[in-house]
């Protein structure tokens, strides 16, 4: 080979490098919930409270990187990033978003960044990450939903603003929803409705949140709502950057936390947990034949010994898994609020009885189990 031919073949391999995520060898085949979970480097995966996107054979995963110490549970670093294209082993892809040393940045070193959820919008070519915002040095009491968009799957990410959604706008009702069940601001019927009315002029408090595309391309972003007693599913606008105004009021009055959504032969379902700070609590799920309702609460989906309280963790993401069309994975998170670095992953296989969510207990398990 000549020199030139030699210099242009290297400049090719060296481009592949750049631009595609490099794997190592495998280490795992199968998946042990709770159990520490290295990276390629052999470091546990620092990705919490996290989502699952695929694109063009590759997973990623997007979550809160902590760090050890009293300041963990704060966004010191920003949203880590992994790479994977079998589930089971992950590269380390660094930070998609950091936060920002410029204290008056939404996202200055510190804030509380949480639950990053990243999607692809077929339309832009972009990729539109959403998160739940609280602003520095304001505790929980600012509620905001922040959005930030990449050209690529592992960014770098640039954030764009946060703010609260829907202002000035009221719930959408399905017909034939009864009237005493519909928010008047006039003469709120409860708690729920009476923070609903406060928040309605600057925009709802948006907490634990997802965010889901449905089959035609459109999103919906799902929170915490009304100081956590209410989740609302709000949709979004075309590009996926902001709320268009329409959004449902869900389980009011019954604080749901960690909303996880998706889709299977038609139905909709939701996995969500009880609201008891860092400890965990009973999973609940629900169903809809409609996006926008009505939405049923089924009760507990899992089944086996610790059930009652989620087998230690807490909901974050449903994702479809690897070459198994409607099989689905319950990922959640096994928090560790005095050293968040340690915080475990709880992946479990979903189980479907006719239309009936459940989710059993496995000690160690792979993809073989759906079937």
């Amino acid at each position: 080979m000549n020199r030139q031919c030699h210099f242009i073949s290297s400049l090719i391999v060296l481009s592949f490098l750049v631009v595609s995520p490099v794997f190592s060898q495998q280490r795992y085949a199968n998946f042990t919930p709770g159990k520490i979970w290295n990276d390629n480097n052999g470091v546990h995966i620092n990705a919490h409270g996290g989502g699952i996107m695929e694109h063009k054979g590759v997973y990623y995963w997007f979550g809160e990187h902590k760090i050890a110490g009293p300041k963990g549970n704060s966004a010191q670093v920003g949203v880590h990033v992994y790479a994977s294209k079998d589930l089971y082993n992950w590269k380390d892809e660094g930070i998609a978003l950091s936060v920002s040393e410029d204290l008056k940045s939404d996202i200055a070193k510190g804030c509380i960044l949480e639950r990053p959820k990243v999607v692809y919008n077929k339309k832009t070519k972009k990729f539109v990450m959403w998160f739940h915002l609280e602003l520095l040095g304001k505790g929980y009491a600012a509620a905001r939903a922040g959005v930030a968009v990449a050209d690529k799957p592992g960014g770098p990410y640039t954030f764009i603003k946060s703010y609260r959604p829907n202002p000035e706008k009221m719930p959408y009702y399905p017909e034939g929803t009864p009237g005493q069940e519909k928010v008047n601001c006039d003469k709120p019927a409860n708690k729920s409705d009476g923070f609903f009315c406060r928040d309605l002029p600057g925009g709802q408090m948006a907490r634990d949140m997802t965010v889901f595309v449905d089959d035609d391309g459109k999103a919906y972003h799902i929170f915490s709502s009304e100081e956590n007693f209410t989740l609302h599913l709000a949709e979004l606008s075309p590009d996926y950057l902001n709320h268009t105004g329409k959004f449902i009021r869900i389980y009011v009055g019954q604080q749901t936390e960690a909303p996880a959504l998706f889709k299977k032969d038609g139905t909709y379902y939701m996995i969500g947990s009880g609201c008891t700070g860092w400890a965990p609590n009973a999973a609940r799920w629900f169903k809809a034949a409609s996006l926008f309702g009505a939405w049923k609460y089924m009760g507990n989906p899992c089944t086996s010994p610790g059930a009652d309280l989620t087998y230690g963790g807490q909901s974050t993401h449903v994702l479809p898994a690897s070459g198994k069309k409607g099989s689905f994975i319950f990922m959640a998170d096994k928090w560790e609020p005095k050293n968040a670095i340690d915080g475990r992953y709880l992946w479990l296989p979903i189980q479907f009885e006719d239309d009936i969510v459940k989710i059993p207990w496995h000690d160690q398990w792979d993809l073989s189990v759906f079937k």
